[in-house]
């Protein structure tokens, strides 16, 4: 699979907590232990190769330290990475400051890259999607996605399986894709609050065919999941035994969802399985991965 998108670089700092500073009403935290993980498009390409098939990970990264520390871990991976680096991009990083096993703070950092760059980008596009069964699209609006329409139509024009996690109020952007897999925040700011079930199901629906979609997943957290297509609708309930931090698990229901498709399942098989992916990753701490053993292991949730 190619996965193309915002890849981001995630560090930890986990401290102690014993008392407020005397400067403002906030708690000090003593630092005892940093980590980084890989975020955003480079998490979902890790999730990818941890079920066991093969991801390339393209993405526009900065010419600092951030990103050569995010393609060391990458190379740890098994991922094949391509990065386009932009000197003027200050490599996007989430800085989450822990303290008694609670996220205290969190700090981003990020710019947009520039045009010269993602026109390079997408040049490299047109030359890996054709080796690839499935194309995955993981927009966090960061920028670095610009030419999503124009890569979508070629992807798709060579019969390539393409999903989206998407960004923002510009749906029409993701037009012509197989399937797109919003939150329900995502989905509210696109076709607004629905009153009920039915309501929900007529505006979805609408939003499917106006974009010319195959499917929409709609991931609703505790609710489950819920699959329109022109079928009409696959609801799979939640599966966590215990959620403990929803940090990345969009990332993994559809880095699943890809995997099965480009397998050769149908959306309507892959989805009761990315659901159960989720509700396993849920029950770890931060950015996480899923792998094939917990998946289909008869001992799972």
């Amino acid at each position: 699979m190619l996965v193309v998108g915002d890849a981001m670089l995630d560090r930890y700092w986990y401290g102690a907590v014993d008392r407020i500073s005397p400067e403002a009403p906030v708690p000090v935290v003593r630092v005892t232990r940093t980590e980084e993980r890989i975020g955003a498009a480079a998490n979902v390409a890790y999730n990818i190769v941890t079920l066991g098939a093969q991801a390339s990970l393209l993405s526009v990264v900065g010419e600092d330290e951030a990103s050569h520390q995010l393609e060391a871990l990458v190379a740890k991976t098994g991922i094949t990475p391509y990065f386009g680096r932009d000197a003027k991009l200050k490599t996007t990083v989430k800085l989450r400051v822990i303290g008694r096993q609670q996220q205290l703070l969190r700090l981003d950092f990020e710019n947009t890259p520039e045009h010269e760059v993602l026109a390079s980008q997408s040049a490299t596009f047109e030359k890996l999607y054709p080796d690839h069964d499935a194309v995955l699209f993981s927009d966090y609006g960061k920028g670095g996605l610009a030419h999503i329409t124009l890569m979508i139509d070629q992807a798709r024009a060579a019969g390539k399986v393409v999903l989206v996690d998407p960004k923002g109020a510009d749906y029409e952007r993701y037009k012509n894709a197989t399937v797109i897999t919003p939150n329900r925040t995502e989905l509210e700011q696109v076709i607004g609050v629905w009153r009920d079930e039915a309501e929900l199901q007529a505006k979805a629906h609408q939003l499917r065919k106006s974009l010319n979609l195959q499917a929409l997943l709609l991931t609703r957290s505790e609710a489950g999941m819920t699959l329109f297509d022109e079928l009409g609708e696959l609801h799979v309930p939640a599966v966590a035994r215990e959620v403990f931090d929803v940090t990345g698990a969009g990332d993994t229901v559809i880095a699943t969802l890809a995997a099965m498709a480009a397998s050769g399942m149908s959306l309507r098989e892959a989805v009761p399985i990315a659901n159960r992916a989720g509700g396993i990753v849920v029950g770890k701490f931060g950015t996480a991965t899923v792998n094939f053993s917990e998946l289909f292991s008869p001992q799972g949730i």
